[in-house]
Parts: C-alpha cells; sequence; structure tokens
C-alpha cells in the first residue's frame, strides 16, 4: 500500500524538520510513502479566513487521485490508539486500498469540498498542536503502527 502525507506549507522549524526526516526514512523499511509539500498561499494577507481555506482545499484536491481513500487529521474525527490505528492501516490494507492519502490543513482547517471528498477522518489528541507539529506527530504514529504490525520491539505495550 501506498501512503502519502498531504501537507499546507514548508516546515520552517528545524528540529521538527528533523524529526520528520527521521521517520520518514524509517517508514522507507515499511511502506512507499510520500511527504507532499504545497507551497504556502501567497497574497493572502487581506483574505478571509473562508477564503484562505477554498485556495488551500484546491490545492489539496490537485494532490489526490480519484482512486484515493482520503483520511484527514482533524480535531473532529476518531481518536485511536496507537494499537487502534495500527489495526486500522491493516483494515486498509486487507481492502485492498492502494493509497492511502492523509492530509494535514493549513492554519484554518479544511474548506467543505476538502471535507466532502475525504473518506474518514482521524484526530491525533483533543488538543491543538501547530499544523508542523501535527507531521512529526503523525508519520511518528505510522512508524509505529508498522512495528505493532510487525510484533517489533519500539512499542512498548
Amino acid at each position: 500500500m501506498n501512503i502519502k502525507l498531504i501537507v499546507v506549507s514548508k516546515t520552517d522549524i528545524p528540529y521538527v524538520q528533523a524529526g520528520i526526516d527521521e521517520y520518514v526514512g524509517r517508514l522507507k523499511h515499511y511502506c512507499d510513502f510520500e511527504l507532499v509539500v504545497m507551497p504556502a498561499l501567497k497574497n493572502v494577507g487581506k483574505a478571509s479566513t473562508e477564503e484562505v481555506k477554498e485556495r488551500e482545499g484546491e490545492l489539496i484536491l490537485k494532490q489526490m487521485a480519484k482512486a484515493d481513500q482520503v483520511v484527514l487529521l482533524d480535531e473532529k474525527g476518531t481518536e485511536y490508539s496507537s494499537v487502534e490505528f495500527s489495526e486500522y492501516l491493516q483494515k486498509q490494507m486487507n481492502a485492498g486500498v492502494r493509497t492511502l492519502a492523509f492530509v494535514v490543513g493549513g492554519a484554518y482547517g479544511f474548506s467543505p469540498a476538502v471535507y466532502a471528498a475525504a473518506n474518514h477522518k482521524i484526530s491525533l489528541s483533543r488538543m491543538t498542536f501547530n499544523h508542523q507539529m501535527v507531521r512529526l506527530f503523525f508519520v511518528e504514529q505510522l512508524y509505529r503502527a508498522h512495528t505493532i504490525l510487525r510484533h517489533e520491539k519500539y512499542h512498548n505495550a
């Protein structure tokens, strides 16, 4: 199964980027993983929140193929434990999903069009995190899920 993580704007916090790079490198042993980084919008100084979400939404939708199983990382999504998330991944693999596309929105969240395109929503926590930190947390959890599925030592539960 191919897994891609679609994100809005680059990660500009060096230690966060170093962590992302570490786990993306580790993921190569488990799955075909692609990090899709869309450039930040320009000239949004006077744009409303809704306009920003719409413009970002158009860019996000261009990164998805029709056959992709789209999962939004969203505060209103389903919360999973690490083991439950690994089980969710296994179910997607068993169902024959070719590409699982996870999406981290920008600072204002997702447009209605992106919500409409989604097959599922996952919440990493009831807390709100910086969208750059979410990338690191997610790739670590994705790595952890794969080690759980292979009964490797990384996950100590």
